[in-house]
């Protein structure tokens, strides 16, 4: 076999901005596994929170012997970007070798579409609530915040949004007693979930906390390994295929969750439908999917994956699995 990995840039439709930081391209790595006859492919989205970039990520790739499998994988790369991109190029390719979709070889039923957050990017309030009108029309809102001024802008989110379903994410920017404080405005304003809002080395203060609104773990938990330390901080883990290192883990992951008692959501980097094809088939019956990454593109991949009002669409075979 041959490993490739290529840099693909992504021109986003506008600005995206969180709290830490904003961009105007998706830059992804693309691997391509080849064994001369047949194909797969997978991208990944290095995350510098993570210590990752694309020189580093891309370098990890490179260095894999040819004739990785996806069960030596796991022995070769610690979870994280490079993982995934290889893993789910792996899959792609004994989907190709097989005649096979992915989910037929995981053992998984047919997937079918899931209604997906949409996010709206961090910005003055005055042009949240504009944002919000615009996309009211979708069933869920994500909305980034950690900053200050996070009450005026979920308010604004909510009056130009009167009858979506609210998620936010905190990006780590907030401590035990802001998420109390805020806890009652969040429930008047109907926020289902709020995601990793202390950091996640220092997120003891949640145990005993009470969490009228469920917490969900983000940066505090990206595999099987994470799950014993979220004991009494979590309600939800948010499993990213970038994260989990792929979707082999990231199958094994949901189930643990599960058999922890923890609700599932399934998110994502900002990539394109590529990144996300292997992980619709993980959003499969959970609770909360945030899978929008092709949404916030002005371009996308061949065979791009399909949005509608039922939600996103799992992928060709032309595009992956």
């Amino acid at each position: 076999m041959r490993i490739d990995v290529t840099q693909d840039v992504f021109r986003l439709a506008q600005a995206f901005t969180i709290s830490r930081g904003s961009r105007t391209e998706a830059h992804v790595l693309t691997a391509k596994i080849t064994d001369g006859v047949h194909t797969g492919v997978g991208e990944c989205v290095p995350y510098a929170r993570y210590n990752e970039t694309l020189d580093s990520v891309a370098a990890e790739i490179k260095a894999l012997p040819e004739t990785v499998t996806r069960a030596a994988l796991y022995d070769l790369l610690p979870a994280g970007a490079a993982r995934n991109a290889v893993d789910c190029a792996l899959w792609d390719l004994e989907c190709k070798q097989a005649g096979k979709r992915a989910w037929e070889l995981a053992g998984l039923p047919t997937p079918g579409p899931e209604i997906t957050a949409y996010t709206l990017s961090l910005d003055t309030p005055e042009a949240m609530q504009a944002q919000a009108a615009q996309n009211a029309h979708r069933p869920l809102l994500k909305i980034k915040l950690g900053t200050p001024d996070d009450m005026p802008r979920l308010e604004a989110v909510r009056a130009g949004a009167p009858t979506s379903r609210i998620i936010v994410d905190a990006n780590e920017g907030w401590s035990a007693e802001i998420y109390a404080d805020l806890a009652p405005h969040l429930l008047r304003l109907g926020v289902q979930m709020v995601e990793q809002p202390l950091p996640a080395g220092d997120d003891e203060a949640l145990i005993g906390l009470d969490r009228p609104v469920p917490v969900c773990a983000d940066e505090s938990c990206h595999d099987r390994s994470d799950l014993s330390a979220l004991k009494g901080k979590y309600d939800m883990v948010n499993i990213k295929v970038d994260k989990t290192g792929g979707l082999t883990e990231a199958l094994a992951l949901r189930e643990a969750a599960r058999a922890e008692g923890y609700e599932i959501m399934v998110g994502c980097m900002v990539g394109s439908s590529l990144a996300m094809a292997p992980a619709t088939l993980v959003a499969q019956g959970t609770a909360v999917v945030d899978l929008d990454g092709p949404l916030l593109l002005a371009e996308d991949r061949k065979a791009p994956l399909l949005y509608d009002t039922a939600g996103v669409h799992p992928p060709t075979s032309e595009l992956w699995g």
